[in-house]
């Protein structure tokens, strides 16, 4: 008696890793049959298309598994419309777990959504959609992802479908963020809250609002309240095992108690069990960051930035935040070493400081701009001349409102004056 369809695919899995080719034989001898009529003939026929699927991600063939995406969705209508939308949404995974398929990624979700539509499957194309909207923002296409993301907006508000209503409106909060539009991520970020307060929010969700919320009060520089958003976030990856995005949260954590100098809390938190959870070197890293920071050097900020240059420079709002911290240590470093002076050359100050003599004058000029020290720079002999601060004289702020009172004044006689001419 022959082995039946389950036994075989065992028999495949197997063999997967000493003779792929055989179970991938195997597997499409299973597929080609079709899903048949029974529930065991359809488990089957699930069970093997899902296993083709991770040999073609183990072997990292993602040409053949986009391929198969794409035949295997002719079978999708004998099963019913939730079960067929998974396995398009597993499939999709495990061709986005091949690294550098974005592209192919693309023309694949593209392609389905084409055939969601055909088929008037709603709901598997808005989620097809919301998917492609975070691979362009993982490819930094913002104004796809826009273009996209107003598309489904306004379909969603006619729908009312509150929850995939919050998600799309935290991916627009995300690429505004991006864009640097803060005003918008706000706003967009606000109606977000407003849609989840009225549905069931999944644990998940919950915790990409919190993480977006304390970002946008990371950038106003609200870094306490930013700190507590993070907790949030932090507990709700926890319970979900989502160890990516909780070491992020904590990461986050971290960043708000170095930007508020609050040396002491960051080794708390580091000797935490949440941080011994989520050991690894991006928490390290926060850690050399942190002590450079409370020891006030820039050249042990540097060596921290260099050692550590993709577990910082890999997450963009770290990366931002770092930066705006390297650039206020600088300033506060200059204004030290400059203060005993009137007149100082620009070598020596780099000296000083440990940095790049254009690098170190690029800064000055800056500060100077910004009224934080008053000086010129004297481009032929090569050094800062320091001016003594004056106290401003408020007889000058008082005639100043003088003259603008009286021009009022002046403006409203002309006004009416005019229109007794009319």
């Amino acid at each position: 008696m022959g082995a039946t369809a389950a036994e075989r695919i065992q028999e495949a899995k197997a063999a997967a890793k000493t003779n792929p080719a055989q179970a991938e034989a195997i597997y499409k001898e299973i597929i080609s049959q079709g899903v048949g009529p029974t529930e065991a003939a359809s488990r089957d026929y699930e069970s093997a298309l899902i296993a083709l699927g991770e040999l073609y991600r183990d072997q990292k063939r993602p040409h053949d598994l986009s391929e198969l995406i794409k035949t295997s969705r002719s079978s999708f209508s004998s099963f019913a419309k939730a079960k067929s939308a998974k396995l398009v949404r597993q499939l999709l995974d495990l061709l986005a777990e091949i690294p550098n398929t974005t592209e192919i990624q693309i023309a694949v979700i593209k392609s389905c959504i084409e055939w969601a539509v055909s088929e008037r499957r709603s709901f598997l194309r808005q989620s097809l959609e919301t998917r492609l909207v975070m691979i362009y923002m993982g490819k930094q296409s913002y104004y796809d992802a826009l273009t996209l993301i107003n598309s489904l907006l306004r379909e969603l508000k006619r729908l009312d479908d509150k929850v995939v209503l919050v998600e799309i409106q935290l991916l627009e909060s995300r690429v505004y963020h991006a864009l640097g539009n803060q005003a918008k991520a706000r706003a967009a970020l606000t109606s977000a809250r407003t849609s989840a307060s009225a549905v069931y929010t999944p644990p998940n969700l919950q915790a990409g609002l919190d993480m977006q919320s304390g970002m946008l009060h990371a950038e106003d520089k609200d870094f306490n309240t930013a700190y507590s958003y993070f907790i949030e976030a932090l507990e709700g990856y926890s319970s979900l095992d989502d160890t990516e995005r909780a070491t992020a949260a904590l990461q986050y954590m971290l960043l708000c108690k170095i930007m508020l100098n609050q040396g002491d809390d960051v080794s708390n938190l580091l000797n935490s069990k949440q941080a011994l959870k989520y050991a690894s070197p991006r928490l390290e890293a926060m850690k050399a960051v942190a002590r450079a920071h409370a020891n006030r050097s820039l050249e042990e900020y540097e060596r921290a930035l260099s050692d550590y240059r993709y577990e910082l420079g890999g997450d963009v709002f770290i990366r931002n935040h770092l930066r705006r911290l390297y650039d206020a240590m600088l300033e506060h470093n200059l204004i030290k070493v400059i203060e005993p002076f009137s007149r100082v050359e620009i070598d020596h100050i780099a000296k000083l400081v440990g940095l790049d003599t254009q690098q170190v004058e690029r800064k000055l000029s800056q500060m100077i701009l910004d009224k934080v020290i008053t000086g010129v720079l004297d481009q032929g002999e090569r050094c800062l001349i320091i001016y003594e601060e004056t106290e401003r004289d408020k007889a000058y702020d008082a005639a100043i409102q003088t003259i603008q009172k009286l021009d009022n004044v002046v403006e409203l006689l002309y006004t009416n004056q005019a229109s007794l001419l009319e």
